[in-house]
């Protein structure tokens, strides 16, 4: 859409174009051995495998962004666990677009159920140390920025650092 805004700085009145999208989670999910549940994908804008974490879109009758992360990870891995909670957000790009994306982990993930993918979505799962995910952004093999930010969060989380 396009919106008119007025300028902090200069009072003039500026047009800008805003992307409106629903809310995202990604989700880390950790097996009782530590090992996070990673997911393979294509992805249409690179046209590239990559491995990231797995995720999707609030949809409107999701209770919170929690239920969704649960459910997401079912969806596209099969994988169930608990304790899921919010380790943090981020606002995706806020100069054009107006929505989170959350960060939910989920412990303890055993394979307990059949995956249900989404028209358009082959995902194959792989098994990772929890501990080797910074690395795998280091090294370019996880190139998704927001998987990168979800790793972050974990990694704060992982050291002890409290979110604000």
């Amino acid at each position: 859409r396009r919106d008119w805004r007025r300028s902090p700085r200069t009072g003039q009145e500026l047009d800008f174009f805003v992307l409106d999208a629903p809310n995202w989670v990604n989700v880390l999910a950790l097996t009782p051995d530590r090992q996070a549940v990673l997911v393979e994908q294509f992805r249409h804008g690179t046209a590239s495998i990559d491995l990231e974490i797995p995720g999707g879109v609030m949809d409107p009758n999701d209770a919170s962004p929690v239920a969704t992360g649960i459910r997401e990870l079912q969806e596209e891995t099969g994988y169930v666990g608990e304790n899921a909670r919010v380790l943090g957000h981020i606002s995706p790009n806020p100069a054009i677009q107006g929505n989170l994306c959350y960060t939910i982990l989920i412990e303890n993930c055993v394979l307990s159920r059949e995956r249900q993918f989404d028209p358009g979505e082959d995902l194959a799962t792989r098994l990772v140390p929890a501990a080797e995910l910074p690395g795998l952004v280091a090294s370019g093999l996880i190139r998704h920025s927001l998987v990168a930010v979800a790793i972050l969060h974990f990694d704060l989380w992982w050291r002890g650092v409290k979110p604000a």
